[in-house]
């Protein structure tokens, strides 16, 4: 298992081995986790824009699931009494 040491800077070189498991280039961004008491090092993608396009294609449209949850809402809505906000009852202040 390779060993690494930081530097007096807190920088740290990942061994080529390690980089080569993980497929790391240079300048490569990585995500840095603790996860329980244990540093995680994940790599990012390159273009993570271009990496997520596409990625609902197979599933369900989130904009109908938003639409059906919209007009639940709005069933919702119709059903509260309608004096439940009375205007005269909102503060007159500052006007």
């Amino acid at each position: 298992m390779p060993v690494a040491t930081i530097s007096s800077k807190g920088q740290l070189i990942i061994p080529k081995k390690i980089r080569d498991i993980l497929g790391l280039k240079p300048k490569q961004k990585v995500l840095l986790k603790i996860v329980k008491n244990h540093a995680v090092i994940e790599p990012l993608p390159e273009k993570p824009v271009e990496d997520f396009c596409g990625i609902f294609k197979d599933g369900t449209s989130l904009t109908r699931a938003l639409l059906r949850q919209r007009r639940e809402d709005k069933k919702h809505e119709e059903k509260v009494p309608i004096g439940l906000f009375r205007p005269s009852r909102i503060s007159k202040r500052g006007k």
